[in-house]
């Protein structure tokens, strides 16, 4: 058996967050506060979204909905993929915001504050 070198995978040369993350950079001053969801009646249907920057591929999208459904009180995580903009992750439950977003940055990403 021989050794041959390693190559990166193609998403880590381009800058997938999953496979390659960003350096750590200052925290950001606020925590978002998600938006709420309405039904056709007008109330709260306990979910929040957030808007998340980095996702390029189904691994980040499994990585982010892993890291969030980790969280108690976070009953069920949808994402939306955006490659290459700002996807959407919504979160129902009485998660709170800050444990969503930390959740999501310790994953790799950045949660994007309305």
């Amino acid at each position: 058996m021989t050794d041959s070198p390693r190559t990166p995978l193609p998403m880590a040369t381009t800058g997938c967050s999953c496979c390659t993350p960003a350096p750590a950079g200052p925290a950001e001053a606020t925590a978002p506060t998600g938006r709420q969801s309405v039904d056709s009646a007008g109330t709260t249907a306990g979910a929040a979204a957030y808007q998340v920057e980095g996702m390029t591929c189904g691994h980040c999208v499994g990585s982010v909905a892993e890291a969030v459904s980790a969280l108690d009180g976070a009953d069920d995580v949808r994402v939306e993929l955006v490659a290459g903009g700002a996807s959407l992750v919504t979160v129902t439950g009485p998660a709170s915001a800050g444990a969503v977003q930390a959740a999501i940055e310790s994953a790799g990403y950045r949660v994007l504050i309305n």
